[in-house]
C-alpha cells in the first residue's frame, strides 16, 4: 500500500493553470496573488458514503467527478468563476486502493474548467469514506445574482434537462432500463454531472438583473429557496418543463417526480425581468444551449409558495427535496 506522502505526491500537479499560484501543494499552505477588482467566492460541499452516494451505483471515479461538479455547480448559481480547489479525504481501508481513482475524476473535471488542486488534507478512517472539496473562485462583474433578487413580474427559467439524474440512479438501483441508448444517457447524468459554468458565462453576458440558484435538490426545493429570500411566490408551468428524450421514454408520474423533487442535475434556475427573456434565449440559441421559460414570479399572498400549474388549475407543491436533518 502506499504511504500518506506519497499518494499526496502523486496527486500533486505537475503544473497550474493559473499563474497567481505562489505555492501549492507540499507546503503547510497555498499561497497565490489576488487580482485586485474581483470579488471572490468560496464554497464547499461534503460527500458522505451511504447518504450521498452508494458504492454500487458510483464507481470511484464517478465519485470524485461528483465531488467536484457539486462545488463548480455552486460557483456557477452565484455567478462565477472558479479558480482553485482543495480536497480533504477520509478512507477507509476498503477504499485504498480507489484512492487514485477518485482523484482522477476530480483532475479530469477540473482540467475541464481549468481549475487548480491545491490542497487539502488526507487521512485514515475506520468505516465510512467521506470527502470534502473546498472552491475558490472569483467575479469580475459586481452585480450579486443572489437567490434574494428575484421581483414580481419576472420570468422563471431553466438551463437544460430536468429529472435526468434522478432517472439514472433510480435505473442504477433497480436495476432498470429506459430503453436502447437512453439507459446509458441517463446514468452518465447521474454518475458524471457537468456543472453550468457555460451557462453562468452567458448569463454574465447581459446587463440585467438576475436571481440564481442550481438545481442539486430538486427543482421545487430550489424554487422555494428564491421564493423565501425574495419573499415572492413562484408559478411553474408543467407542460413546459423540459425533459430529455430519455426521461421522456418513461412514465409520466415518474418524469413528474424525477423533475421536481429528483435533484443532482446542476442545472441552473434564474429569475429574470420578463422583458430579458427573449434576449437569454437568443443568446442562449446562439451558443447552442438549451434555455427554457417554465414560470413566472407573483406577488406572495402570505408566506412565500411555489405552485405547479396545469390545464389552469394552480397547486402548491412541497418542499420535498433531500433534507439531511429531516426526521
Amino acid at each position: 500500500m502506499v504511504d500518506e506522502f506519497a499518494f499526496i505526491h502523486s496527486i500533486t500537479p505537475g503544473a497550474y493553470h493559473h499563474q497567481a499560484i505562489l505555492t501549492g501543494i507540499g507546503d503547510d499552505a497555498a499561497r497565490y496573488r489576488i487580482n485586485q477588482g474581483e470579488d471572490q467566492l468560496v464554497c464547499t460541499d461534503t460527500m458522505v458514503e451511504g447518504v450521498h452516494f452508494l458504492r454500487q451505483t458510483m464507481p470511484p471515479y464517478a465519485v470524485g467527478w461528483k465531488l467536484l461538479a457539486s462545488n463548480l455547480s455552486d460557483i456557477a448559481a452565484m455567478g462565477g468563476v472558479p479558480d482553485y480547489y482543495l480536497v480533504s479525504a477520509a478512507f477507509p481501508e476498503k477504499w485504498f486502493d480507489d484512492r487514485e481513482e477518485i482523484f482522477q475524476g476530480m483532475s479530469d473535471l477540473a482540467d475541464r474548467y481549468m481549475v487548480d488542486l491545491i490542497g487539502g488534507d488526507t487521512v485514515s478512517a475506520p468505516d465510512t469514506l467521506v470527502l470534502s472539496a473546498t472552491v475558490i473562485g472569483h467575479m469580475t462583474d459586481h452585480r450579486s445574482f443572489l437567490r434574494g433578487a428575484a421581483k414580481p413580474g419576472d420570468s422563471l427559467m431553466v438551463t437544460g434537462t430536468l429529472g435526468d439524474s434522478a432517472a439514472g440512479l433510480e435505473l442504477l438501483q433497480n436495476k432498470r432500463h429506459a430503453g436502447e441508448g437512453h439507459t446509458a444517457f441517463l446514468i452518465q447524468r447521474h454518475q458524471l454531472p457537468l456543472p453550468r459554468l457555460d451557462a453562468a458565462d452567458l448569463i454574465r453576458r447581459l446587463p440585467y438583473r438576475a436571481a440564481l440558484n442550481d438545481i442539486s435538490d430538486g427543482l421545487a426545493s430550489e424554487a422555494y429557496e428564491i421564493a423565501d429570500a425574495s419573499h415572492v411566490s413562484i408559478v411553474i408551468e408543467r407542460e413546459k418543463l423540459p425533459v430529455s428524450e430519455a426521461l421522456s421514454q418513461m412514465p409520466g408520474e415518474d418524469q413528474l417526480k424525477f423533475v421536481l423533487n429528483g435533484g443532482e442535475d446542476y442545472e441552473l434556475l434564474l429569475s429574470v425581468p420578463s422583458e430579458a427573456a427573449e434576449d437569454y434565449q437568443n443568446l442562449f440559441q446562439k451558443n447552442h444551449l438549451l434555455l427554457t421559460n417554465i414560470g413566472k414570479v407573483i406577488k406572495a399572498q402570505g408566506k412565500p409558495a411555489v405552485f405547479l400549474e396545469e390545464s389552469g388549475r394552480r397547486a402548491k407543491l412541497e418542499k420535498s427535496g433531500y433534507n439531511h436533518f429531516k426526521k
